[in-house]
């Protein structure tokens, strides 16, 4: 299969102005291909945050393009791109942000409602088997309070999986969690790399957890070093 590109970041530089003018992104270029594994890291303040929050989309202050499945993300009003992250990209962050009035069947639904384009009977199906994937199907009645931290953050990366994105974004993924659970989620990511040909970028402060990953863009003071 042709590698397809998912994502593409054209000179990409951001600013913040207070009293003076500061530079925090300079000249961003790269390309994420389907089914690659791409990890970015650098120092707290290097700007990998910021970055992340470009590329998501729901930052749109920024000079230069950003690609994503081949069109752009220029002057596109909010809803359009409300839709865009809602169809093409699934978040998983440091904090599960899992919702406690909810099952974990619920919680991995919920984008799927936001979307709104398949019956609620195929979702929870598709939620079940997602959570079955994961080996924590167990789990799927449970209230989300009720289950571990570990657990929490594969349920998270279920409920990002149950649109079919076309890319998952990571922010620190494994920022709280011990080496075991972190090892479990490593190798779920690389499950659904190799397995569901899936894309995923990952921003991390762990040099270990991305060394293992397919690519590595290094970042320092706003600008890509390697």
């Amino acid at each position: 299969m042709e590698n397809k590109i998912v994502l593409e970041s054209k000179s990409i530089f951001k600013s913040f102005s207070d009293s003076m003018q500061i530079d925090v992104l300079k000249d961003i270029s790269f390309v994420i291909n389907r089914g690659e594994f791409v990890s970015i890291t650098g120092k707290s303040g290097c700007g990998k945050s910021t970055l992340l929050y470009i590329l998501s989309t729901m930052d749109t202050s920024y000079k230069g393009e950003l690609l994503i499945d081949n069109e752009s993300m220029r002057n596109k009003s909010e809803k359009e791109l409300a839709m865009v992250r809602n169809e093409k990209i699934g978040f998983v962050f440091q904090f599960h942000y899992l919702l406690n009035e909810f099952s974990v069947l619920k919680n991995v639904m919920l984008p799927g409602f936001k979307l709104n384009k398949i019956a609620e009977g195929e979702l929870e199906h598709n939620a079940f088997e997602l959570l079955k994937k994961l080996g924590i199907e167990k789990l799927s009645n449970k209230m989300a309070y009720q289950i571990s931290g570990g657990e929490k953050q594969r349920v998270a990366i279920a409920r990002a999986m149950i649109n079919d994105p076309l890319m998952l974004m990571c922010d620190e993924p494994t920022g709280n969690l011990d080496s075991k659970n972190t090892e479990i989620v490593f190798e779920i990511f690389n499950e659904l790399v190799h397995s569901f040909n899936k894309t995923i970028l990952v921003v991390t402060h762990d040099l270990g957890f991305a060394k293992d990953t397919q690519r590595t863009i290094a970042m320092e003071d706003g600008q890509i070093v390697s």
